[in-house]
């Protein structure tokens, strides 16, 4: 780790205050968000998300005459409301003029459209997961059906452009990625129950694909081929030669594994470990980290350390490619070369198309950086791994102030911005983010916290948090605080903590244990956990059965580590930002955690749901914690 005590001053602002290139207008008004990159020929489509257009997502594509065009319709904003987290909202196909077909769900009504025709429409309805057919025909797509008073009901479904829908398969509490093979004879999906979470406990199923006489599909004999060991199997995709891939963790890392249709049966084949995580975590649908390239040749995207690498499987073992730092893993072109989106430490996000021998141009950037910027300006992560309680290992990410016109004055250390990520099964990632630049860029160094718990270490280092949410992970921030300390990487007297989600169950449980910290700000947070599993959607509703223990059974623990039970014990002024339309974690849980604290304000965005997208909303909750922070450290 870099010694920051010696560094030379040739600024006069104190670490924190810094003028800084990263304005609140620059995060929320101009970056571009990018995501579920898809290829039909040598068409590259993406979903991108634009704040100044009030967050409102458009699949926009790079056509082969090398033009950028937008392939949804003005009016509609494309997402889903499945699980509440969405995703796999739009699917892309060549049609017969060798032009792009879409399907999509538009986020406002649940409606499907299959390009600018609305095909599919009820109010109660809600889609996922879209899937073209390979007939053209329709898709297949995962189905909530809302109900009053109860969990939305949950199904598979086929779903014709001309509006007709056919149901599939039904009966498990939730499903997800129906992926019709390339001869359309066979479908894979799958499945998991209460309590389990995706990545807990899934089952994979395979169905013989039969039509009827208007050529509406059904299936046939429903095969599980999950396996004897009970694990989380996620991500199933075909090949062109008919074979099925999937991703599963019964090693302790996801891995790929192949099914073979061979002699009547379906075989399966594991492939040996890269010793990195090939598989993310299933908050949302759409997830790529697997694509099969052809007969026994697969390219990955692998987890280490908190980083991202491209690895192909061919002639029976793992090499890496030069593919930059993907989101997800790449997809092919019809002339063998790949796109993928590059979130590099260093840059903003892009969409790039190149080969795997590091021939790379950049078609699409989430935002232009102004021309003063310097390498020296942007914070880099620096990933750390350090003791914790009961002589485990745990991991976090560094970043240190970064400036071309300031630095630290001599002995000057600067202030720490911690991070704890919402989840908690999620990770701090390493890609240029703004919401560390806006920090490091002012003179504060930021800790982002991979606590136990966190996804990209293995599933031993995922499931240590079972029964230990609220506290294993604030041991870990704990820890890790404590270590950029004793390496001088950090003023002791000026840590602040921050987190969003789950995360802000975290920042309240690390103000309550420690006075390490002199302000903390809660985005969305949990604070009553009685009241987030009476009240929460039905994708979580049982999270906190592995998480926390049965609810009502283990309710004195459920009270034990509810901030509210506690919040006595928090001393330090806390801004807590959430929004009124919540349904994740509901408002009132904000509202009453503020009620019980001597020093906390509590700012309330109309319209807003779990996680901000409307540019006003992210420039002021940006500029509103800054001068919160500012204000602390002024006072002292």
């Amino acid at each position: 780790m870099m010694d920051l005590h010696h560094q030379k001053s040739s600024g006069t602002s104190k670490a924190g205050f810094w003028p800084s290139w990263v304005s609140p207008a620059l995060v929320a008004g101009k970056t571009r968000g990018f995501n579920e990159l898809r290829t039909a020929g040598h068409w590259v489509a993406w979903l991108e998300t634009r704040p100044e257009e009030a967050g409102r997502s458009v699949v926009t594509a790079y056509s082969p005459g090398g033009g950028i065009v937008d392939l949804s319709a003005r009016d509609v904003s494309v997402g889903s409301s499945v699980h509440e987290y969405g995703g796999g909202a739009w699917d892309m196909r060549l049609g017969a003029d060798g032009g792009p077909e879409l399907v999509l769900s538009d986020r406002k009504t649940g409606a499907v459209w299959f390009d600018e025709k609305q095909a599919c429409f009820n109010p109660l309805h809600r889609y996922a997961d879209l899937t073209w057919a390979p007939n053209g025909q329709g898709v297949f797509a995962v189905r909530e059906v809302l109900q009053d008073n109860a969990e939305p009901v949950a199904a598979l479904v086929y779903v014709s452009q001309l509006g007709v829908e056919t149901l599939l398969v039904e009966g498990a509490d939730f499903y997800a990625a129906p992926r019709p093979s390339p001869d359309g004879k066979w479908l894979a999906w799958f499945t998991w129950q209460h309590p389990n979470m995706p990545w807990t406990q899934t089952a994979l199923y395979i169905a013989e694909m039969l039509y009827d006489a208007d050529g509406q599909p059904y299936c046939g004999e429903i095969q599980n081929i999950s396996g004897s060991t009970p694990c989380s199997i996620i991500e199933p995709r075909w090949s062109s030669d008919g074979a099925l891939y999937a991703t599963e963790d019964s090693s302790g890392l996801w891995t790929p594994v192949r099914f073979q249709w061979v002699s009547e049966q379906w075989v399966r084949v594991a492939l040996p470990s890269c010793g990195m995580e090939i598989g993310l975590p299933h908050w949302v649908f759409g997830q790529r980290s697997i694509a099969p390239l052809s007969a026994n040749r697969v390219m990955a995207l692998a987890v280490r350390n908190g980083f991202n690498h491209v690895q192909v499987f061919q002639n029976g073992a793992w090499s890496s490619a030069a593919f930059g730092v993907p989101v997800h893993v790449p997809e092919i072109l019809a002339d063998g070369r790949f796109a993928w989106i590059d979130a590099p430490p260093n840059k903003p996000q892009r969409i790039m198309i190149g080969d795997d021998n590091g021939h790379h141009t950049i078609i699409r950037q989430s935002v232009e950086l102004p021309d003063t910027v310097t390498d020296a300006d942007i914070a880099v992560p620096l990933s750390m791994t350090y003791e914790t309680t009961g002589g485990a290992c745990a991991h976090a990410l560094y970043y240190a102030p970064s400036s071309h016109k300031n630095t630290l004055s001599e002995g000057e250390l600067p202030p720490l911005v911690v991070m704890a990520h919402g989840g908690p099964t999620g990770r701090a990632n390493t890609g240029f983010a703004f919401k560390t630049q806006f920090w490091t860029s002012r003179g504060f160094s930021v800790l982002d916290v991979n606590y136990r718990g966190s996804t990209g270490y293995g599933r031993s280092y995922r499931d240590a948090l079972n029964g230990q949410w609220g506290v294993l992970d604030i041991d870990d921030v704990l820890a890790a605080v404590q270590a950029v300390v004793d390496h001088g990487q950090a003023d002791p007297e000026r840590c602040v903590i921050r987190g969003s989600s789950a995360g802000g169950l975290t920042v309240l449980g690390a103000l309550a244990r420690s006075k390490r910290f002199v302000a903390g700000t809660v985005l969305y947070g949990v604070t009553d956990l009685r009241g987030l599993v009476e009240e929460t959607h039905k994708f979580e509703a049982r999270y906190l059965d592995g998480l926390i223990g049965p609810y009502p059974d283990a309710e004195d623990v459920y009270l034990q580590r509810s901030p509210l039970t506690f919040a006595q014990d928090i001393t330090a002024p806390v801004l807590f930002l959430h929004g009124d339309a919540d349904k994740v974690v509901a408002l009132s849980q904000a509202e009453d955690m503020v009620a019980c604290l001597e020093k906390a304000e509590l700012h309330i965005y109309a319209g807003e749901k779990h996680g901000f997208r409307q540019q006003e909303t992210v420039m002021d909750a940006f500029s509103r914690e800054l001068a919160f922070y500012q204000a602390v450290f002024a006072a002292q």
